[in-house]
């Protein structure tokens, strides 16, 4: 499927976007792993590149952060050319990747510490000891880094990304391999760092780590950028807000009769079950259930859905993501 052209956020951006990325570009030999992106990211805003793995997310921010030379297109990060000046960013960024590798034989403490001088910040003790209590790590400040779990591990990579205290933080697919508790505790260090007004930039494949954290996301696949702004939006110029699907047992309701229901705006029937689109779920669901009373009928079965950003996936590449 060819991809369609990205859809940006019909709102403007009141701030002079913290980063702004035109027509970026990078091959290796004969692929292209990212095709002509164009993106803005606002100060203070969490903004996700959501997408399946070898989409080009990867490839995108390590152009943004300055460690992969693109072969084409403008980055400008903090008002710093990034193409001609990566240097210039290293100590407004933070930065997790996705791999990382750390001194194992280093206490965490001493790891932490390290990394602070050679940024030429603060590394006292006290300094440390905040980073580790932010990111619940206290109890294991003299552990060795090669004892950690791996949500132990992630929260490590994420106190050095903060040991500069930079303007922008990147997190490189942050919570992939965690348990539900680590990534909810990865949630909620994310949620901190935009409470400090922080500029956020992740890449992630799961759905509803983007709804639930971002404030805009690029859905990104075959290296392009398909479409760009607030989930709610995305979703919401999908059409209908739901979904109703019943089975039905009794007298049958052609789909006229159906599509004339309150709140209704389409109705059939799927393989022998209801499925009908509404923009009102509440009216449409005590529409059918009275309808189906009045037919002498009743319903066995009911399900209602939301759109999601998996739908919107599904939209606008012709496939779902977990495929």
């Amino acid at each position: 499927m060819q991809p369609v052209a990205a859809r940006q956020s019909e709102t403007e951006p009141t701030a002079q976007p913290i980063i702004r990325v035109r027509g970026l570009v990078k091959r290796y030999g004969a692929v292209t792993a990212v095709d002509g992106v164009d993106l803005a990211v606002n100060p203070g805003e969490v903004f996700g590149i959501l997408g399946p793995n070898g989409a080009g997310k990867t490839t995108t921010i390590e152009m943004i952060e300055g460690l992969r030379p693109p072969d084409g297109g403008s980055i400008e990060v903090a008002g710093v050319d990034v193409v001609h000046h990566p240097e210039r960013i290293k100590h407004r960024i933070g930065v997790q990747l996705q791999k990382t590798a750390l001194f194992e034989e280093l206490t965490v403490r001493e790891l932490l510490g390290l990394f602070a001088t050679l940024y030429l910040t603060d590394a006292s003790r006290s300094r440390i000891d905040g980073l580790l209590d932010r990111v619940s790590l206290t109890e294991k400040a003299t552990a060795r880094v090669s004892t950690l779990s791996g949500g132990q591990l992630q929260r490590l990579s994420l106190a050095i990304a903060l040991v500069n205290d930079p303007d922008i933080v990147f997190l490189d697919e942050p919570t992939t391999g965690l348990d539900p508790a680590a990534r909810r505790n990865l949630w909620d260090i994310i949620g901190s760092l935009k409470a400090e007004k922080r500029t956020v930039v992740l890449t992630t494949h799961y759905m509803e780590e983007a709804e639930a954290l971002c404030d805009r996301v690029a859905i990104m696949d075959y290296g392009r950028v398909l479409a760009c702004d607030a989930p709610r939006r995305l979703i919401a110029q999908l059409g209908p807000a739901a979904t109703i699907w019943a089975t039905l047992d009794g007298p049958a309701l052609d789909e006229a009769a159906l599509r004339s229901l309150p709140g209704v705006t389409s109705a059939q029937f799927v393989d022998g079950e209801v499925e009908l689109q509404t923009e009102d779920p509440e009216t449409a669901l005590t529409a059918l259930l009275q309808r189906v009373r009045q037919a002498g009928g009743q319903v066995e079965r009911l399900t209602v859905t939301s759109a999601t950003l998996e739908d919107v996936f599904l939209h606008y590449t012709g496939r779902r993501l977990r495929e």
